[in-house]
């Protein structure tokens, strides 16, 4: 059937499209997001202290955000037409501009990059008021976001007449209430879910673009000094570190969270699906701590910023995975499920304790710890997923 080259947004909802898979444009999309992750990665690596973090966290949270309501409203509304992807075009620049702003987006390029989002707010209020206006039954829906959104891009927008501490003051309150609105459209988003299918792999594949990081600090770590023994075997710990959270993540990801939603669990689904963003803050942090263990494999003593920012790193991603796989497994309640959940909060605090304790240990003992601990966690969980095969 041709399709025409402008089309009114349509409701897609998930009955119509059981196993809906990501489109060609979504693809691309995510290709800037590739870029973002790659130039705060950079920034976080030029500074692991306290402050740094900090700093990272609050670029990151507006770029994540950007990411997914852009794919919330392609999973509720999109067409594919022309109109569809000129704005995607328009988003992807945005995007881009956040992403030149992150360099000094806490001191200098603060001003850009918040006018950056606020742009890239005001394309999706817009989308969302258009599909209102074609939708009358998602109506209450996008009005709602509308709304929220708007009230964040607001805020967004006093902040360029401050300066200093108390524009990201203000970056903080309008993201918060952001992040918020969505808790308020339970009996709405009921009746008008998103696909069970489109939305895990959506999330899914942004996790493998913040896993590239960690592949991507590994091969910069090498590629930055002369090879030797310590900073090869630096670089494999790296590898198994990175494979082992896919791995742990790929085991916990499933669509039950989303048919919470459809029961009207709200919370549930909210609690699921933002435990993504500290995932994937995690997945970043653990690539530059990598990094950071390979360029300083042959000393003696790893500062403590860096040992925190390994450690801390792969301690977030455990304890969210556990939180992922146990709104996962809230509809099924399974024993098994909540094993694992356990397996991995207490690699977690095992982790945690070397950032803690670990003070006298060399680079390269210490992330042989943390990579062993995680391998521990994947062996322990396939053991308990043969058992339960053998009994059941």
């Amino acid at each position: 059937m041709k399709k025409s080259l402008w089309q009114a947004p349509k409701l897609r909802v998930a009955e119509e499209e059981e196993e809906r898979r990501a489109t060609w444009l979504e693809l691309f999309y995510d290709l800037i997001f590739v870029v973002a992750i790659a130039e705060l990665a950079h920034n976080l690596s030029k500074d692991v202290t306290l402050q740094g973090f900090i700093g990272f966290i609050v670029l990151f949270i507006p770029i994540w955000w950007c990411w997914l309501g852009a794919t919330f409203y392609a999973t509720l509304f999109d067409t594919d037409d022309l109109s569809d992807r000129l704005l995607t075009l328009v988003q992807m620049t945005i995007v881009a501009g956040l992403t030149v702003n992150v360099h000094h987006g806490m001191s200098t390029s603060s001003h850009g990059f918040a006018i950056a989002y606020i742009a890239a707010r005001s394309i999706l209020i817009l989308q969302f008021l258009i599909a209102g206006y074609f939708v009358p039954e998602a109506r209450p829906l996008t009005n709602w976001y509308a709304r929220g959104f708007s009230l964040g891009a607001a805020l967004w927008l006093v902040s360029l007449l401050v300066q200093g501490d108390w524009r990201f003051a203000i970056w903080g309150i309008a993201l918060i209430l952001e992040l918020l609105t969505p808790l308020g459209t339970g009996h709405i988003a009921a009746r008008i879910p998103p696909n069970v299918s489109h939305v895990p792999e959506r999330l899914g594949l942004f996790t493998i673009i913040v896993l590239g990081e960690s592949v991507a600090a590994v091969v910069k770590g090498v590629a930055g000094k002369e090879w030797d023994t310590a900073s090869v075997l630096a670089a494999l710990l790296g590898m198994t570190i990175a494979f082992s959270l896919w791995w742990l993540y790929f085991e916990s990801v499933d669509k039950s969270p989303l048919e919470t939603m459809k029961a009207g669990k709200i919370n549930i689904f909210i609690t699921w699906l933002y435990s993504h963003l500290f995932l994937a803050i995690g997945l970043a942090a653990t690539g530059v701590g990598v990094e950071h263990i390979i360029t300083k494999s042959a000393a003696n003593i790893l500062p403590a910023t860096e040992r925190w920012l390994l450690c801390g790193a792969v301690t977030l991603c455990l304890i969210i995975l556990a939180l992922i796989n146990f709104t996962t497994g809230i509809l099924e309640r399974t024993r098994q499920g909540r094993i694992f959940s356990l397996y991995l909060l207490g690699s977690g605090g095992f982790i945690l304790f070397l950032a803690i304790a670990g003070m006298s240990l060399p680079p390269i003992v210490l992330i042989a710890l943390v990579a062993a601990a995680c391998l521990a966690t994947v062996a322990l969980n396939l053991f308990t997923k043969s058992q339960h095969h053998f009994y059941s």
